[in-house]
């Protein structure tokens, strides 16, 4: 990464998509994130860092100067993205595109989106995680520098705050409920996806009401801030639903208590939950909503408000979602694949999507009953994205990784005379790569667990053929020619599709900060589940039990049997640190007290076998 973007004592931003708010927030989490998240990678401490991080970074200076770099390169950051007056920006700049040849107008550049408003929630946060504990260290300090240093933070941080702030209004005043007539085209799809065994509409429209009735209430009643104001949840007979647009709803209302532009700009996002959108915004909330957070005390009065109203929203989203894709006595919704949205559009991208939702309500409510059918979406979506098989000529399943899947921007199109406006989403593998690891952290069976990191592996295998070869950039992503570009023949060109032909070899292996910060994301959670404690099966612990109660018998007959006290008894006491040991690590590593209780019953054996023959002869 350094490589790439940090040259003679300067940071660079920006990489194949030229730099926005978005980018860099990216740029610049694939170094902070990790920092903050794993304790090996820590550089708050610099009296702690470990010796490979130390030489890896050397180019940042000594490891009492790492610190400080990192210090002027978030210093830089908040600059960039903070207006003269004072507010936060977010325009998504470069990111959007045009479903046509024309550019966006000026006002269209200055969109801002939800990614923006995640990535920035999740940046602001890892960002007073490494300067709160930095500062303590830098304070310990008696160099001029180091007091200089110090006052740099403390300027810096309520910076920091503040686009916190912002982002977190930015999230609330972009959660939308929808609420169709069943005769609408969107109610249709809606009834569409619901009813998967032919039965009538009303039985599935009074049906839905039904299992979401909880969630329907606690919207109507809770949901209060930043919403529109005319919302109607009171109809059983209308459908609904929930989640985020992809940007500030046209229809928000202001939020008082937070001062600044956003809490009450306009919004342009037409009232209708985008699911790409919606995950982007509850990977976000995740960070917010985590232990550690509120653990450091890292929000103030006005965040913790706002996290609560997004920690609701989170809740019933992912509620309402989980319930839509089970629905039904038959199969579920989700399983039939592709999902269509209440625009009518389809994509596997869409059910991965709902997915999702699917497992983060599993793992709120802590239950596995219904993995087994979630999982074996997974491995359906693996096929029919060809991450488990190949690729063919003229495959259609390439345009889910290159150039990505297009997202409309409804509400966008004619802002300052601009185009219709489209997101493109190209992170198929990483996020079925992240939720594979998440499943993997929720199942309790060992051989679900084995499919679900075979799939991950088989996934990795795939983002590795697409990291970047040559330059700079090498180890980076994305590369996706190495993997559809052979296959991009049959593949027609699309207005935001780049022409790799036409690129300069410099332009062609700059990195695209949008995959590889999501690549790292799926490291760090790989890192949280590997440094857990090794699953516990009840069967494998009963047959460490049996084993170990065994071999501890045996030991006692033995110890009533020493002959040779200079012999045995070294001997027995060796296997009986061995059986202490697979006492102690019964409960937590079965298999492994299972082995050193084997190990110990073999050399009861050798030992009473010995005795035995000595006693023949």
């Amino acid at each position: 990464m350094l490589s790439a973007c940090y040259d003679k004592g300067a940071w660079h931003w920006g990489g194949r998509d030229g730099a926005n708010s978005i980018s860099d927030t990216e740029q610049l989490l694939c170094l902070l994130y990790p920092a903050t998240e794993i304790q090996a990678f820590a550089l708050d401490q610099p009296d702690d860092m470990s010796d490979d991080i130390r030489s890896v970074l050397i180019s940042l200076g000594e490891e009492t100067r790492i610190g400080g770099a990192l210090v002027g390169v978030l210093e830089d950051y908040f600059t960039r993205y903070t207006a003269p007056d004072g507010e936060p920006i977010f325009a998504a700049g470069s990111y959007l595109r045009t479903t046509d040849e024309r550019e966006p107008s000026a006002e269209q550049y200055g969109l801002e989106v939800v990614d923006a408003y995640s990535m920035s929630l999740t940046l602001c946060i890892s960002s007073l995680r490494f300067l709160r504990v930095f500062q303590r260290f830098v304070d310990k300090e008696v160099r001029r520098e180091a007091r200089e240093l110090s006052a740099r933070i403390r300027v810096l941080m309520p910076r920091v705050s503040t686009r916190l702030t912002a982002a977190m209004t930015g999230l609330v005043r972009s959660f939308v409920v929808h609420t169709p007539s069943p005769k609408s085209d969107q109610g249709q799809a809606i009834l569409g996806m619901l009813n998967q065994i032919g039965a009538p509409e009303d039985a599935v429209i009074a049906g839905i009401a039904r299992r979401l009735d909880r969630v329907r209430v606690q919207m109507a009643n809770d949901v209060k801030l930043g919403q529109t104001p005319d919302i109607d949840l009171e109809d059983d007979l209308l459908l609904f639903e929930c989640g985020w647009s992809w940007g500030i709803d046209q229809k928000a209302s202001p939020i008082d208590f937070v001062s600044g532009r956003i809490g009450n700009q306009p919004g342009y996002a037409v009232s209708r939950p985008d699911l790409y959108f919606t995950i982007v915004a509850l990977d976000g909330i995740d960070d917010l909503t985590w232990r550690r957070t509120r653990e450091m005390d890292l929000l103030n009065d006005e965040q913790r408000q706002l996290a609560d109203a997004l920690e609701l929203r989170w809740d019933l989203t992912q509620r309402y979602w989980s319930t839509a894709a089970r629905y039904g006595p038959g199969r579920w919704p989700l399983e039939d694949i592709p999902w269509r949205t209440s625009d009518g559009e389809e994509s596997d991208y869409y059910t991965l999507a709902v997915a999702t939702m699917v497992l983060k309500d599993f793992a709120n409510r802590q239950t596995t009953e219904e993995l087994p059918e979630l999982v074996a979406v997974f491995d359906q979506l693996a096929r029919r994205g060809r991450i488990i098989s190949r690729l063919t000529a003229g495959d259609p399943a390439a345009a889910l990784h290159y150039p990505g899947v297009q997202m409309a921007l409804p509400g966008s199109e004619g802002i300052g005379g601009g185009p219709p406006l489209v997101w493109v989403v190209p992170d198929f593998a990483t996020l079925l790569l992240k939720r594979s690891l998440q499943a993997w952290q929720l199942s309790g069976d060992v051989a679900m667990r084995d499919r679900l990191m075979s799939l991950a592996e088989l996934t990795m295998d795939h983002l590795g053929r697409r990291q970047i070869a040559t330059g700079p950039a090498t180890g980076l992503w994305d590369d996706a020619e190495r993997v559809a570009g052979s296959q991009r023949p049959g593949l027609a060109k699309t207005a935001v599709e780049p022409d790799f032909e036409a690129e300069s070899e410099d332009v062609a292996v700059q990195p695209s900060w949008y995959l590889t910060e999501r690549v790292v994301e799926c490291l760090v959670s790989a890192d949280r589940n590997f440094r857990e404690p090794p699953l516990a099966m009840r069967s494998m612990i009963t047959r460490a039990v049996e084993m170990r109660s065994e071999a501890e018998h045996l030991l006692n007959q033995e110890m009533l049997e020493v002959g040779d006290p200079d012999v045995s008894q070294v001997m027995l006491s060796r296997i009986e640190q061995q059986l202490d040991e697979a006492r102690r690590l019964s409960n937590e590593q079965p298999a492994t007290a299972f082995i050193l209780a084997g190990q110990a019953l073999q050399q009861l054996y050798e030992l009473a076998y010995a005795r035995r023959d000595a006693t023949r002869a």
